[in-house]
């Protein structure tokens, strides 16, 4: 879902300043569509989120932190009840990173990072002050965590062409579906072989590949809302629960288990 379809704001609590803050989102709470002048990185603590841009949907599960860069067009979307946190970067540092939207392996050095700077001592601006030093070098350490991790394909690419959108569409009201791409191509008058070169030229993926993107974000969606693993297979186009684990840990990085509430990491309030 690309920024201009955002769906309508549903209000969280907040704590911010200037170098970060805290978010708690209620499942299905959205951001307005903004930009900061600052880079920054966010991690789900407690949740899921998704960071919704022209290139994308970015997926943040809880091992996994993602970076906007300064002046992109964003919105966020909490998937179960989110826990957010934010770290805005210094231009010293963000051109450590990449210049388009990504997402990183958060290592367990990078999340007890993030949750120190994202908590209650920050909520103090005197104790801030008195830290600045400290917190600038653990800005560093995490930049240089995420400089080692690799970059994890966990974005929903959002195709332009008509076709393919129409597709996406079609895909996202029913993951489960099962449609070969040559019969969703007679349903919106495209050969298989057009659709396919497309997929490949807009997305660098195979239709295979792309449905299978769009099912583990979907996935996600379901397990952080409660969903047991055997529904949420079911739902999201999986024949069986094994296959479902397998197609999941692979992109993932870990059995679906470790998304349901009470499998997520520890954090700091």
């Amino acid at each position: 879902m690309p920024v201009g379809r955002q769906l309508p704001r549903l209000g969280g609590t907040s704590q911010l300043w200037p170098s970060g803050g805290v978010h708690r989102w209620p499942s299905g709470g959205t951001s307005s569509v903004h930009s900061h002048p600052r880079g920054h990185l966010v991690y789900a603590a407690r949740g899921v989120l998704s960071v919704h841009t022209e290139r994308g949907t970015s997926i943040v599960p809880a091992n996994r932190v993602a970076w906007t860069p300064a002046g992109c067009m964003h919105y966020h979307r909490a998937h179960g009840q989110t826990d957010m946190r934010i770290v805005f970067l210094p231009a010293s540092l963000a051109r450590l990173v990449p210049d388009h939207p990504a997402v990183f392996t958060a290592s367990d050095l990078a999340r007890e990072i993030l949750l120190t700077l994202t908590g209650p001592r920050n909520y103090d601006r005197a104790a801030r002050d008195q830290d600045r030093a400290a917190l600038a070098r653990l800005r560093r350490v995490l930049v240089d965590e995420l400089h080692e991790a690799h970059e994890q394909h966990l974005q929903l690419p959002e195709p332009h062409d008509d076709r393919l959108q129409a597709i996406a569409q079609l895909l996202y009201q029913n993951p489960a579906d099962n449609t070969s791409l040559a019969e969703l191509g007679q349903t919106i008058g495209a050969s298989a072989r057009t659709l396919s070169r497309l997929l490949n030229n807009e997305l660098g993926m195979t239709f295979y590949e792309w449905r299978t993107q769009l099912r583990i974000y979907h996935a996600l969606v379901l397990l952080a809302d409660g969903h047991d693993t055997t529904h949420v297979a079911h739902a999201c186009g999986w024949a069986n629960p094994s296959s479902f684990i397998a197609a999941f840990t692979n992109i993932i990085g870990t059995t679906p288990g470790r998304y349901r509430p009470g499998h997520q990491p520890r954090t700091t309030s």
